[in-house]
């Protein structure tokens, strides 16, 4: 099993959402944990009967909302082992330390830091990384107008001080490109479509998901994206 932490301030659901749906178009086992302290996925996820932790499906990923360890996913889900035994691939959204540290991030396969340049996304996401035992590889995922090297520096600035090895690439989505409208309607309709987004979107989205499988070939990932757009 893959585990796959993306961190950070900034609202990451429908990124991770739409991320897992591309890793499920491929075949794989995909669970979502919101382990965030705003719980965004309890609002923009549909579910009949909503109790103070559930794990419900979606667009066939399932979404695991109000959990705060993941033993009690297991105990919720019946599952004796670890969770690789339902799971090839589990997305944990965090915004806490407490998050980070209980759905052991430190150990994953791969981390994200996403981000707007905000300063209190910026200051809130790096504060979730507060404690950690030791130094920690982040790739960035930037959200920004203009994509400026002050922004990045003023990140660098401020992540001194914690235990964080940048990686050198960086992914970059913008946010003028009309996608905000297509994830708004998406939440509207309860729908992950990819038809209208932007094509830097859903490069973004691609590059991600060719990331966190890593022996998936490039045209495997954009077939996926293709089959998403027709199906919208």
């Amino acid at each position: 099993m893959k585990r796959i932490g993306f961190i950070g301030g900034y609202d990451k659901t429908d990124l991770i959402l739409n991320i897992a749906k591309i890793l499920t178009v491929l075949g794989n086992r995909v669970l979502v944990i919101d382990a965030t302290v705003s719980q965004k996925a309890k609002y923009v996820v549909p579910v009949i009967n909503p109790t103070t932790m559930y794990v419900t499906e979606y667009e066939e990923i399932d979404i695991a909302v109000g959990f705060h360890h993941e033993d009690d996913i297991k105990k919720y889900l019946g599952i004796a082992e670890n969770l690789d035994s339902e799971y090839d691939i589990v997305l944990v959204d965090t915004d806490n330390s407490e998050g980070f540290q209980e759905f052991y991030l430190e150990g994953a396969n791969k981390n994200y830091f996403v981000t707007s340049f905000d300063v209190y996304s910026l200051k809130r996401g790096l504060e979730a990384l507060t404690g950690i035992g030791s130094a920690i590889s982040l790739t960035k995922v930037l959200f920004s107008k203009e994509m400026l090297k002050e922004e990045d520096d003023y990140l660098n600035f401020l992540s001194l001080g914690y235990k964080v090895i940048w990686d050198e690439n960086r992914i970059y989505f913008p946010v003028e490109n009309g996608d905000m409208s297509v994830i708004y309607e998406n939440q509207r309709v309860s729908k992950i479509k990819f038809k209208k987004l932007s094509v830097q979107y859903k490069d973004g989205l691609a590059y991600m998901a060719q990331q966190i499988l890593g022996d998936t070939s490039d045209s495997k990932v954009l077939k996926a994206i293709k089959t998403i757009e027709k199906g919208a």
